[in-house]
């Protein structure tokens, strides 16, 4: 009697659109920028988001092995699902946690949380003294971003405190730049010379108290291309990591490679004629004979819709206009001036390189009056990850 298997999706997973991550891209990026900060700074790849919608888990797993030391996530949930993917390095979760479920859950995950609060901190020094268990804990210094964390003026007496509380192990103090990735270091400056007075003010204190010194970080990815002074003992490695410039004043630093490509296939070729309209809206209209190539990917898998009629796509690493508006599942393309052996289930890169040509992230972002933190975690999940030079 023949038993019948269940068909697998895995062999669709190319078949229609995908997201492409290149791995020696990613290892690429992480000895660049570790040869970049040094032996002595450590370098934090942050994957929050799912790693900017690379995978978290793929992403850290490559980074750590290229040369990271630390992971960070924004929630929980992200930090335990790296967990249950076996990844045993440290991970600093970035957002805030107050319960009593939440702090047991991270030490459940062994997870290192981010304090932003003298209240906050009472709560894990009770909590944990009742579960009679301690958790190193980092704190975070408001400067200028005015988003978590205490006020530089108010933190030395909290720091102190966090660093002289029993449960409590005091594991880094940093902060966090507003304007990094701007030309105009004035106000990025400012934030340094503050956080700089608060640890001047801290280090007193803990040197007349006999306390260690915790690791300090402040630079994100603009800050430790912009200038070596902000490394500190850590730099949080963000968009960067993932080969893209935060600005374009810092292009050129490092010669970083974009870790994300999008790719999908045309599923219908057809001829319109002068005059015809195509898709919602007709906001396009044919002026020619126009050969129309339908491409399987949407705006529901995180093609903006307000790139509708203003983006370029790559075929064989040639240039070739979208038109008509971008539809949920599909949009339009016009290949009229394409070689006519084009056919049925040709891939297009919408992002990423092709055949020596690419269109960068940053594109979409300046036609949408973006940024491209955005793009990268724009894509859904409906795309396959699908990875390539493991």
């Amino acid at each position: 009697m023949l038993v019948q298997q269940q068909p697998s999706l895995t062999w669709l997973q190319r078949e229609r659109a995908w997201v492409e991550i290149d791995l020696a891209a990613l290892r690429h990026n992480v000895r660049h920028l570790k040869t970049w900060v040094g032996d002595r700074v450590e370098l934090l790849a942050v994957v929050k988001a799912d790693a900017y919608g690379h995978g978290a888990a793929t992403i850290a797993r490559s980074a750590l092995a290229a040369g990271a030391q630390w992971l960070a996530v924004a929630t929980i949930e992200e930090g335990g699902q790296l967990r249950e993917a076996n990844i045993d390095a440290p991970i600093l979760v970035l957002g805030a946690a107050h319960t009593a479920d939440q702090i047991k859950a991270l030490l459940h995950w062994k997870l290192q949380p981010t304090l932003c609060t003298l209240q906050q901190s009472f709560t894990f020094a009770e909590v944990l003294k009742s579960l009679g268990r301690s958790l190193p804990v980092h704190l975070n210094i408001d400067t200028g971003m005015a988003r978590l964390g205490t006020r530089w003026t108010e933190a030395a007496d909290w720091a102190q405190w966090v660093a002289q509380a029993s449960p409590l192990h005091l594991a880094s103090l940093y902060s966090h730049f507003a304007t990094a990735d701007e030309p105009d270091p004035t106000v990025m400056r400012l934030q340094y010379q503050r956080f700089q007075g608060f640890l001047q003010d801290f280090s007193q204190r803990a040197r007349s108290s006999g306390l260690t010194l915790p690791k300090i970080h402040m630079a994100n990815s603009a800050a430790l291309l912009a200038d070596q002074a902000y490394h500190f003992d850590r730099v949080r490695a963000g968009l960067a990591l993932y080969g893209l410039t935060p600005a374009p004043h810092l292009a050129g630093i490092l010669p970083l490679r974009p870790v994300m490509s999008i790719r999908a296939r045309i599923t219908q070729l057809k001829t319109i004629e002068p005059g015809e309209g195509v898709s919602y809206g007709h906001r396009y209209v044919a002026q020619r004979p126009t050969r129309v190539a339908v491409v399987g990917i949407g705006y529901a898998d995180g093609v903006p819709r307000n790139l509708s009629n203003q983006m370029q796509v790559l075929i064989r690493g040639r240039s070739v206009p979208q038109i008509g508006s971008i539809t949920m599942d599909q949009l339009m393309l016009d290949v009229t001036d394409f070689p006519g052996d084009l056919m049925p289930g040709e891939v297009v890169t919408l992002l990423g390189e092709d055949a020596g040509q690419q269109i960068p992230a940053e594109d979409w972002a300046d036609r949408l009056g973006t940024i491209s933190w955005e793009i990268l975690c724009g894509f859904k999940h409906r795309l396959p990850r699908i990875t390539v030079n493991d």
